[in-house]
């Protein structure tokens, strides 16, 4: 029967074409267009000794860390601040892509030069913030759920067109709250549509199912909630046909809470932190890119450093925002005469990650501040 293909249903036989399975499946497969450039777009974020920054806060949020130093949350100080990190020097060594908000992707230096440009002389790919942040989660502990499915494919078309290459959604799981089955679906099947949505679009996704530092939980505990998010999301994103090799993870590490009297050395957390990832994580994933979530600036480069001094089949890198720039922002402070100095501090925290992305951290020599970066409550 070389024309027809038979298969059984209920007992019955049923005879079906090949012309009509081909047509049917062509219905559900993906676009395929952009699958060599987006192969191209994960390798080169994920060449050793390279991560990414993050600087994708929301206005209110990079406003309330302007206004933290004593500057006032406008478009134009918030822009004046963004080009301080994107004109750092030499970023490009030790940052293969930065994360924008949909503001900062449209905006220019003083000069004139759009901020996708100067990245992009730096060899740095633009990435965006698609995700519409957290709302309250019906009939649930308390907990989240993050929005911005709708009218997603559209609005990915047009970050491609502006020179986005990546992107990123961040859902959150809490541990005090549970967390609930749904809040951890709801986290999972949203991360997937996203991620399949935004590779048809040509933007290779980062998947950020962060759990939250909030609380007193153990790295026992955190271990056992982390390992049914990641199973959960690992799930959905097959389900959805995501192709790992084009996606990025962004996950917490596997510690205590931030409340939690009990402290872990930076061992215990890469070993906890890795035995997630052999557990959960398909080899084929291309890059596993942690958040820093609260961690100070020393301990989240020690952490790394750890992990990629024990043997692993990934790209074991950072995607730190507050780790970064903690530092940078008390700095500079709005003051224009200190920027040469804030962006070294940010080329240091830069080649200081990128030598733990290698295991090759010294924190002897590091200038890394060790205050704590946690906030309660966090919204980015």
């Amino acid at each position: 029967m070389s024309a027809l293909t038979q298969t059984t249903l209920l007992g019955a036989k049923v005879v079906v074409s090949k012309a009509s399975v081909a047509k049917r499946t062509n219905v559900v497969t993906r676009a395929g267009q952009y699958d060599d450039e987006l192969l191209q777009t994960a390798q080169n974020m994920t060449k050793a000794g390279k991560g990414i920054l993050a600087m994708d806060e929301s206005n209110a949020t990079c406003g309330s860390r302007l206004e933290g130093v004593g500057v006032e949350n406008t478009e134009e100080n918030r822009r004046r601040y963004r080009e301080l990190l994107i004109t750092t020097p030499n970023l490009g060594k030790h940052i293969g892509g930065a994360i924008l908000f949909e503001e900062t992707l449209y905006q220019s230096t003083k000069a004139g030069k759009s901020f996708v440009d100067c990245l992009n002389e730096q060899g740095i790919y633009p990435g965006i913030k698609v995700d519409k942040g957290l709302k309250p989660l019906a009939n649930s502990n308390g907990e989240s759920w993050c929005q911005g499915l709708d009218g997603l494919a559209d609005r990915a078309a047009e970050y491609y067109k502006q020179g986005a290459r990546f992107c990123k959604w961040r859902s959150v799981v809490s541990i005090p709250a549970g967390p609930s089955k749904i809040a951890v679906t709801d986290c999972a099947y949203g991360l997937a549509r996203y991620a399949a949505i935004c590779q048809n679009a040509g933007l290779v996704p980062i998947v950020e199912p962060e759990i939250l530092l909030d609380g007193e939980h153990t790295l026992e505990e955190t271990f056992e909630v982390a390992s049914a998010v990641w199973a959960e999301t690992f799930k959905y994103l097959a389900d959805n046909d995501v192709m790992f090799d084009r996606m990025l993870l962004k996950p917490s590490m596997v510690g205590p809470g931030a409340d939690c009297p009990k402290r872990n050395t930076p061992e215990e957390v890469a070993a906890a932190t890795l035995k997630m990832l052999n557990s959960r994580v398909p080899p084929a994933t291309a890059g596993i890119m942690f958040l820093s979530g609260g961690l100070s600036e020393l301990d989240s480069t020690l952490y790394l450093n750890a992990m990629n001094q024990q043997p692993n089949p990934w790209h074991v890198s950072f995607s730190y925002a507050r780790a970064l720039q903690n530092s940078v922002i008390k700095t500079w402070a709005g003051d224009d005469a200190m920027v040469g100095k804030a962006q070294a501090i940010l080329s240091r925290r830069a080649e200081e990650n990128g030598l733990a992305q290698l295991g090759k951290f010294n924190a002897e020599e590091s200038l890394a501040n060790t205050d704590s970066t946690f906030q309660k409550n966090y919204v980015y």
